[in-house]
């Protein structure tokens, strides 16, 4: 018997009909990335939240905001892929842009996470005496207030001044994209050069390790959100572009989200010691023969 695409009370509709093993094939994997998400990004904020030496850490502290808001993103997911709903304008049965917002959370993170990086290993005096855990932690903040008060507003203001707001915003965030390019170049530069005339040591190997991680991040960031940036613009400036039938069918949104589980596994395999913080406090709780190993 073939499912009916609505839900038992009446509510939303499920995002396929079952008519197709495509629908199958897209509801299946909407189910398990959403799953996929909230265990590995999930994974990642239990083991920073249950270590002290990584919670005293700046550049752990930017990688528990974007872990946060991986998880809410794989979350977000059970609705966003597997109902019948379209963000944006028009909108059906979506949620203001509310669950969508918290891509841009990790946005802001990432441009702030480049320069505190550039700051530690260019300058370090400016860095130790100024860059302190507060300031960190206030400008992780400071990324969840910018990104819903914007999302707020645009959800109380009429439909004209909110398209207006709207595309003054995808100007914005184009801007920001463009500074995290240049970030990324002078990142790769100063790993590349600078940290290969300093002299060997932990401080050393630490540095490049947290610069090949965030490198490695706002790499597969860019890749994965420019193909989305590219048909907005397209739709806003020439009226074309590609339209989906919801967000479980919109590639762009789903390669946009994908971030959410490379993120945090690009954590994993840049950090030896959230490695060996996941094996004692998740992997190792579940799986005994993983801490063992």
């Amino acid at each position: 018997m073939l499912l009916p695409n609505i839900t038992d009370s009446g509510g939303v509709p499920l995002s396929v009909n079952f008519d197709s093993p495509e629908d199958f094939l897209i509801f299946g994997f909407q189910l398990v990335f959403a799953t996929t998400v909230v265990l590995v990004a999930g994974s990642v904020v239990i083991a920073i939240l249950a270590t002290r030496d990584l919670r005293l850490q700046n550049r752990f502290i930017f990688m528990l905001n974007t872990s946060i808001a991986d998880t809410l993103v794989g979350v977000s997911v059970y609705y966003l892929g597997l109902f019948d709903v379209q963000e944006g304008y028009p909108s059906r049965n979506g949620t203001h842009n509310l669950l969508p917002a918290v891509l841009g959370v990790n946005v802001m993170t990432f441009l702030f996470a480049q320069f505190d990086r550039y700051f530690a290993v260019c300058h370090p005096f400016i860095y130790t005496r100024y860059i302190t855990r507060r300031v960190v932690i206030s400008a992780n903040v400071f990324c969840w207030f910018h990104v819903y008060s914007q999302s707020i507003v645009l959800s109380v203001v009429p439909l004209s001044k909110a398209l207006q707001m709207y595309f003054y915003s995808i100007i914005f965030l184009q801007i920001i994209v463009l500074t995290k390019v240049v970030m990324t170049v002078k990142l790769f530069v100063v790993a590349r050069f600078q940290l290969d005339k300093e002299p060997p040591g932990a401080d050393k190997e630490s540095k490049k390790e947290s610069l090949r991680v965030i490198i490695f991040v706002v790499v597969n960031f860019l890749v994965l959100w420019l193909p989305s940036f590219a048909n907005i613009i397209i739709r806003f400036v020439l009226g074309r572009g590609l339209t989906f039938r919801n967000e479980a069918t919109n590639l762009f949104a789903i390669m946009a989200r994908f971030n959410a589980v490379c993120t945090p596994s690009v954590y994993i395999w840049g950090s030896p010691s959230l490695r060996a913080a996941l094996v004692r406090t998740v992997w190792g709780r579940v799986c005994p023969r993983c801490r063992r190993r």
